[in-house]
């Protein structure tokens, strides 16, 4: 997911990622991403709700992820595998483990055999599959695999593990403290010479009879209960340092799954996403970040992905052409899909700034240093003020956080006064945010701000207009139109009543 750095699905959101997931409808992203999947869920959340901002690290994901898109077999067979290391981990008992030392050993040995099937077969994938991987980071992680986990290694682990189990007994030496106190205790490790059985017999017939002056052996009567305990304790104190030691390297190659579970995690993702995407025919392509400090914009055939994912026809995609521009004032009929098209350059953004592709056929932006919704809310009857009053208080909380080359995304806002207030609540708020550099995309129905800014001809200014036929038929299409003083009542009279007298007249509908 980085050049230098892990991953952090835990890491804290921004403050408005509530809001960012309400206005944006980004639930219905992550779900697809996951699949039914809770921690695939969490993954993409993160993931999507922490932007990059270095145009450097966001192409190094798109790069890993054409590779994942280019061979999604083999990576959700990496995936695969992180989960299935870590379930069995889980299921391996450990019930004793953290109060005796005994019990940490033969846990973490067990532990230990489990990963290292997983880890060869790891290798086996990086041996047979890195030449078709183009992408640094994956390139990187194959050569890591194949240089770190070779054979030589694999073989010294596995045989390590063999003499912990200690089958042939403990070796260990420990020096003499105060009182005659045994201290410093060290398990060593057994010469292991392999002998034939005569000459295992004789040399346990000169132990017994005391031929052989080279070690002594002392016994343990078989009903002398503290002389085991005693011999217990000793053992205890001599693998106390080797079980923690191995429950610690368990530990390590238990977070080496994790992470690698959580970093394919969001690639899997985008793997489920383009799954539904291409199914339905809908067009996806990998965006050009640039810059934070050019406003820049423009693609070809932008949709609202998460519409298309509730819907079983296709969406319509949009023409965006943007570049130089820092206010986008977007107004027009009705239903003409205005909030739609609001929608899809958020999602696009957001998309982009976590390294995935986004849903159009060709996208490019400048990257923000925020992105932030400023959408009109339903009634709520445990608001203890109005609504205007609701309004400014999320405004000056946007705001407050705003960075420097931020973007805001207004959607009918301060629309529940009057049109002249409104209009002039918002024509201050926009100035200043254009002022600060930030970029501004507005949704409105208020004629009085939209054709006030249009008659200032500024060139840093764009204006859409929702496309409306003459017979009153929406293409769902932006384009670049002056804003106009009606919002056809016809059309919504049509809607609610079903058909309207054939001699009433388009009425201009102002908020």
């Amino acid at each position: 997911m980085y050049q230098d750095r892990d991953f952090d699905p835990q890491a804290s959101l921004a403050t408005n990622a509530e809001a960012l997931t309400q206005d944006l409808e980004l639930d219905t992203l992550f779900q697809a991403m996951s699949a039914g999947d809770e921690f695939l869920f969490g993954v993409a959340r993160t993931a999507v709700l922490r932007s990059i901002v270095e145009p450097d690290t966001i192409q190094y994901r798109q790069h890993i992820l054409a590779d994942c898109l280019e061979h999604p077999k083999t990576v959700r067979d990496m995936y695969g595998l992180a989960v299935e290391a870590m379930e069995r981990e889980r299921k391996v008992w450990g019930w004793m483990s953290a109060r005796y030392p005994e019990g940490t050993l033969h846990r973490s040995i067990e532990v230990l055999k489990l990963f290292m099937e997983s880890l060869k077969r790891l290798r086996g994938i990086a041996l047979e599959q890195s030449d078709g991987f183009h992408s640094e980071g994956f390139r990187r992680f194959f050569a890591m695999i194949a240089s770190e986990l070779d054979e030589e290694y694999v073989g010294l682990v596995e045989d390590h593990l063999a003499r912990l189990e200690f089958r042939n007994g403990l070796l260990m030496s420990a020096e003499l403290g105060n009182g005659n106190r045994g201290v410093n205790y060290i398990l060593r490790r057994s010469s292991e010479v392999k002998r034939s059985w005569p000459e295992r017999l004789q040399g346990w017939l000169e132990q017994v009879t005391g031929k052989n002056n080279s070690s002594y052996v002392y016994e343990i009567a078989d009903r002398d209960e503290g002389g085991f305990r005693a011999l217990s304790d000793l053992r205890t104190q001599g693998i106390a340092h080797v079980a923690a030691a191995l429950a610690q390297s368990t530990d390590h190659i238990l977070s080496f799954f994790n992470m690698l579970r959580t970093e394919l995690g969001f690639y899997v993702g985008c793997l489920n996403l383009q799954d539904l995407l291409m199914r339905k025919g809908e067009p996806i392509c990998f965006p050009e970040p640039l810059p934070a400090e050019s406003p820049m914009l423009s693609g070809r055939a932008l949709y609202d992905v998460c519409l298309s994912l509730k819907m079983d026809a296709r969406v319509v995609g949009n023409e965006v052409a943007g570049d130089g521009k820092l206010l986008v004032m977007i107004t027009g009929a009705n239903r003409g899909g205005k909030s739609t098209f609001l929608r899809s350059l958020g999602l696009a953004q957001l998309m982009m700034q976590c390294g995935m592709f986004v849903p159009a056929q060709q996208f490019r932006a400048n990257v923000c240093r925020g992105l932030s919704t400023h959408f009109k809310r339903e009634e709520d009857a445990t608001m203890k003020s109005g609504k205007l009053d609701e309004e400014l208080m999320r405004m000056s909380a946007i705001v407050d956080r705003l960075g420097a080359n931020s973007i805001v995304l207004f959607n009918e806002s301060f629309g529940s006064t009057n049109e002249r207030e409104g209009s002039e609540i918002a024509r201050q708020i926009v100035r200043g945010l254009l002022e600060a550099g930030t970029k501004v995309y507005y949704v409105t129905h208020m004629f009085d701000l939209a054709h006030g800014f249009y008659r200032e001809r500024m060139d840093a200014a764009q204006f859409l207009r929702a496309e409306r036929l003459s017979d009153g038929r929406r293409t769902f299409r932006l384009v670049e139109r002056e804003p106009q003083p009606t919002s056809y009542g016809r059309d919504v009279y049509e809607r609610i009543f079903e058909s309207a007298p054939e001699s009433a007249p388009d009425a201009a509908v102002h908020p």
